[in-house]
């Protein structure tokens, strides 16, 4: 073999292939060889820019987590993977784009940046004190090393510079926010008389004729949808629980185990509440150091806490169990000792300092009491094992059998129907998407398969197949006539309505009154708001769409309701007040001033997106 070797390195091919890595390497460099097999693959390059699959995979793994976290019932089955994986490169290339903008603004972090940063996050903080454990555990968490996270914060960070500083240059005229304004506080006077649907119902009529036409016209709408009646096994916790028997001696023993649970406890607290802004850290450093000298909690909280009731109090919150604060706030408050102080806990209304005055446990409720309650909690302990079990075995069988009646036979559980469920659902448990998904599949619709067991629920897991599949199809004119009767007769009603109200207004605007087309009375609506709560908001906003009166003659309108038309004749309009300095008025300028930055931010970012050269392999 090894002279075999010998003759063809000798051969012509072999000297070409060492011609063509000695020009690589003389042209190149080394790079160039070992880069081609080395280097990591890329998903998309923006301005010469790779993002490599590597993070594109990460960041879809976090996207798909986001995404099933926000479902009502999580099922990865039903994220759309194509979707997620075009959002995630889309948005990938957008920051690499905003990435590569800040660089070429000069802006940057050094190394002693980021780790101010990082010590500062509250998420790697232990008693207000940074963690080196926690931030590694939760980088890793997040699917990262400490160098990519690190290098994350230094590129996001930039990024969120340039944001900030477009999104806070947004402007708007002072007049623009006070005519807003002025518009938006502006009443009208107008009068309105109702037309009821009953004034037209006698010239109502609708022919057969009429009912075939929209039924020929309007088939979609009378199209019935595929739908299958389905077999199925449900195993549920709660089901094994309730055929399990508690003696009374096992309860007694649960209930002597729970008794240190079954006291409640309630911890009286006292804090001081600091808005979460850019100086709250220095503001909370102040106060401790204050305390620390000796100062006391409750004039601190008179003076600096921003929650006003508590103040008053010297901070004081009364007591209170579990379950009744943010988690991070009772967290911190059932860790403490009494009389102790905690660090600065961050929740959604600010960063607090919380204060453990006094600890108080109620007596443990009577067995008789609670009996239900625990014999209920001990039957679900003990059905647990024999629900893994069951389910276990459900899955296996149902995955084997060509029916459902040996594996509910073999494990003791009932088959059930259910009739006409469609690709939308039915009653439960088909209000489960993933199981109906699975019902219609090809394996079960048309290979008569069983569908895989699926968790539907808090414990409780079905297993299906279809019984009968009907295809899509019209439904029949005699089965919708009724239906569609009603319809027409709706339509025709609104359109004499409509015409009717157009006929009077026709007559009010030559100068007839209502007496004369003996309709009925005005109804009076004076100085009334947008947002009035005294009339039909429909008949409000159509006041409110109408033209200005012209030389002192109302303008007319009309509002349909449930009960018929209103005719609307608008007399007046109140223009609304502005108070330069008013919270309204300053609350509304902020507010249109961030819109116009978030567009001129959204406009910045498609103009650095359309000017990249992006490829896509």
């Amino acid at each position: 073999m090894l002279q075999d070797i010998r003759e063809n390195s000798q051969g012509t091919i072999a000297k070409i292939i060492i011609g063509l890595l000695v020009v690589s390497l003389s042209i190149w460099g080394m790079d160039a060889i070992v880069g081609g097999f080395s280097g990591e693959p890329e998903v998309a390059t923006v301005n010469g820019e790779d993002i490599t699959e590597r993070e594109f995979l990460r960041v879809v793994q976090m996207e798909s987590q986001r995404r099933l976290s926000e479902m009502e019932r999580p099922d990865p089955a039903m994220l759309n993977e194509d979707q997620v994986r075009k959002d995630v490169l889309d948005s990938l290339i957008q920051e690499q784009v905003l990435i590569q903008d800040a660089s070429a603004q000069g802006l940057a972090l050094n190394d002693a940046d980021i780790d101010a940063l990082i010590t500062q996050m509250p998420q790697f903080q232990v008693d207000g004190q940074f963690s080196r454990d926690r931030f590694v555990a939760s980088v890793r968490n997040l699917g990262m090393g400490v160098g990519e996270f690190r290098e994350a914060m230094r590129k996001q960070y930039v990024v969120n510079q340039i944001r900030g500083g477009v999104m806070q240059s947004g402007l708007v005229a002072d007049e623009n926010a006070a005519q807003l304004l002025r518009i938006q506080n502006q009443t009208r006077n107008f009068r309105s008389v109702q037309i009821p649907a009953s004034a037209v119902s006698d010239e109502v009529e609708v022919t057969d004729a009429d009912i075939e036409a929209f039924y020929n016209e309007n088939g979609e709408a009378f199209s019935q949808p595929e739908q299958v009646d389905a077999t199925y096994i449900t195993l549920s916790l709660g089901a094994l629980a309730e055929k399990i028997e508690i003696s009374q001696e096992d309860l007694k023993a649960y209930y002597e185990q729970r008794a240190g649970d079954l006291a409640r406890e309630e911890r009286r607290a006292s804090h001081i509440l600091i808005e979460d802004g850019a100086d709250a850290e220095q503001t909370i450093a102040s106060i401790k150091k204050r305390l620390d000298a000796g100062e006391n909690f409750e004039d601190l909280a008179k003076e600096m806490s921003v929650d006003t009731v508590s103040a008053k109090e010297g901070g004081d919150l009364g007591y209170a169990g579990r379950g009744v604060y943010d988690e991070a706030f009772e967290n911190a408050l059932f860790a403490l000792e009494e009389d102790k102080v905690s660090g600065p806990v961050r929740t959604s209304f600010g960063v607090h300092l919380i204060r453990l005055d006094d600890i108080r446990r109620s007596e443990v409720p009577p067995l008789a009491e609670l009996e239900q309650q625990l014999r209920s909690e001990l039957a679900r302990e003990l059905a647990q094992e024999e629900y893994a079990k069951v389910r276990s075995e459900l899955a296996d069988s149902a995955y084997a059998a060509d029916d459902l009646a040996g594996p509910a036979k073999e494990l003791g559980l009932e088959i059930r129907e259910a009739k006409g469920v469609t690709k939308n659902g039915g009653q439960a448990p088909f209000d489960h998407a993933g199981l109906v998904r699975q019902l219609f599949s090809d394996d079960v619709l048309e290979g008569g398969y069983n569908t895989e067991l699926i968790d539907v629920g808090d414990s409780v897991s079905v297993v299906t197949r279809v019984g009968e599949y009907r295809k899509a199809q019209q439904l029949a004119l005699e089965d919708v006539r009724d239906d569609i009767r009603r319809t027409l007769e709706s339509r025709k009603n609104r359109e004499l309505l409509g015409d009717r109200a157009d006929a009077i207004i026709a007559d009010l605007e030559k100068g007839e009154t209502l007496e004369a087309l003996g309709v009925g009375e005005w109804e009076q609506h004076e100085d009334q708001a947008r947002n009035t709560q005294g009339a039909d908001p429909r008949v409000v906003q159509a006041a409110f769409s109408l033209a200005r009166s012209v030389d002192g003659e109302p303008s007319y309108g009309t509002a349909m309701t449930q009960n018929g038309v209103v005719v609307i004749a608008l007399d007046a309009v109140n223009e609304g007040s502005t108070e330069e300095g008013s919270g309204d008025l300053n609350q509304l300028r902020t507010f249109l001033a961030s819109l116009e930055g978030q567009r001129e931010y959204a406009a910045y970012q498609q103009f650095l997106r359309n000017s990249a050269e992006v490829s896509r392999p």
